[in-house]
């Protein structure tokens, strides 16, 4: 016999209550123990915050079995949770299982999106469920197409203090059939990044494998107080465009411990793209790279550029690993950027299977549209590279600036290059380049005269970046 509307309401209600229940009134807790909680309902992890109130997305009928659609839990849980912005702040967990999920949207500030180290979310392969944004306004359209993108994987725009974190967790861009599209020229948009975060601060991105992403993996855009820690990133090295971390126009950025394999550059520092990037006029500044591993067969371990219009200035990047990559740093601008590329600090790189070691160029060329002004000239300068050693490289160094516009301030102190079985004759190639050198083997080209016992500068000032202080959160779900 079918139930009576009293009673349905009385149904619901109850269903509601012990929704409530569950996710309402979860322990979680705060403290400076370093405690590690080991089963799948308890845990604990650092953050620059921990949060009050917490929720699993199977409280909101997710399912794990890697082919159900999760698109609407995860709308659900995050709408939920947004009521406790203001009151603590909420977080996500996404326990052991493999999520299948469209696009979703972080827009709840003070928020945690926590992985279980055995939870995998998979990225729905479905252009349908990525929702078409605007192109960036220091880009003035799409990188793969003109008009609007897709919208990232997992992206938020305007919020402050936002976590996504884990034990290692994964998220899964499934991006192959994404790069063959790409590939095949079948795309109407630009690809989605994996994760990116606009107009925002205070962030942190953390203690996760993510892998495979359609394009781009970590792109925070117009943001500050950043921290991407500890994150393993991988591709395969023929994919297109999977560069690693990518901080556009932000201010104030911390990139330590971080291993990634890639088919474009491990770390590129952007900040706009010709008249779009120098209308739009925000630098990245203040970056800090530690303890990088890079495998790049293509590219770079950390490019500056291309696209730099708004500026980079103060750029530190140190103890970095660099296997079978196609260059350490390679900074690259051309006529029609504008912008500048200053103070760019790299020192202890240990380097194995190069083909460049330092590569310049002020000829990449690629423009947005036929609207950039190419008397637009970028200013490069004050560049330092010391204490370096490579081996198994193909040429030392290839650095090409502007006719009319040199690249000035170089400076390259106490680095050691050995070369491969099989080394290009001119190990040094020179052109448009001021500055110095300092005991430098094989020695640099004439631009670069060699000035005796003359160190390169690296900052001693600390960033206030570096003063973050982290809390362990604890977090003892229901048995």
């Amino acid at each position: 016999m079918a139930s009576s509307p009293r009673k349905k309401d009385i149904i619901l209600t109850v269903a509601v209550i012990v929704l409530l229940g569950l996710v309402g009134f979860r322990g979680v807790k705060c403290s400076r123990t370093g405690k590690v909680l080991e089963s799948a309902s308890s845990f604990s992890y650092e953050a620059i915050n921990c949060r009050k109130h917490s929720a699993s997305l199977t409280d909101f009928g997710g399912v794990g079995d890697g082919s159900t659609s999760n698109t609407m839990a995860f709308l659900k849980a995050i709408e939920y949770l947004k009521q406790f912005e203001s009151d603590g702040g909420s977080q996500l967990i996404v326990p052991p299982g493999k999520w299948l999920t469209g696009s979703f949207n972080l827009t709840s500030s003070h928020f945690t999106l926590f992985l279980h180290k055995d939870a995998i979310i998979l990225a729905s392969q479905d252009e349908k469920e990525y929702p078409l944004i605007p192109y960036l306004p220091s880009y003035g359209r799409g990188r793969d197409a003109v008009g609007p993108r897709y919208a990232a994987f997992i992206f938020g725009t305007n919020l402050t203090d936002v976590v996504i974190t884990g034990n290692n967790g994964t998220i899964d861009g499934q991006g192959a059939s994404w790069w063959d599209k790409f590939r095949k020229n079948e795309l109407n948009y630009t690809r989605p990044y994996l994760i990116e975060i606009l107009y925002s601060d205070q962030v942190q991105i953390s203690n996760l494998t993510l892998v495979n992403s359609p394009t781009w993996f970590v792109h925070p855009v117009y943001s500050s107080n950043l921290l991407v820690l500890s994150l393993t990133i991988l591709a395969p090295i023929d994919s297109p465009n999977t560069d690693g971390i990518n901080p556009d126009s932000c201010t104030n950025v911390r990139i330590e411990d971080c291993y990634v394999v890639s088919g474009d550059d491990c770390i590129a520092v952007k900040s706009g793209w010709d008249q779009y990037g120098i209308n739009f006029g925000m630098p990245t500044k203040h970056v800090i790279i530690r303890r990088l591993t890079c495998i790049s067969p293509d590219s770079a371990v950390i490019a500056i550029g291309s696209e730099m219009s708004g500026g980079i200035k103060d750029v530190r990047a140190e103890d970095i690993v660099a296997i079978n990559s196609e260059a350490a740093v390679r900074i690259k601008t051309s006529p029609g950027r504008g912008g500048y590329v200053k103070d760019i600090f790299a020192r202890r790189f240990q380097m194995d299977t190069m083909k460049y070691v330092f590569w310049m160029t002020g000829a990449y060329g690629s423009h947005p549209d036929e609207g950039y002004d190419p008397k637009a000239l970028p200013v490069i300068t004050g560049i330092s590279y010391s204490d370096m050693v490579a081996k198994n490289v193909t040429m030392a160094a290839n650095l090409a600036g502007i006719d009319g516009d040199s690249f000035t301030d170089i400076c390259i102190s106490n680095v050691t290059i050995g070369p491969s079985p099989k080394p290009k004759n001119l190990q040094w190639n020179c052109t448009d380049v001021v500055g110095l050198s300092s005991v430098v083997s094989p020695p640099a080209c004439t631009l670069l005269p060699d000035e005796g016992e003359n160190p390169c500068p690296f900052p001693s000032d600390k960033l206030p970046i570096d003063d973050i202080q982290f809390q362990t959160c604890s977090y003892q779900g229901n048995s």
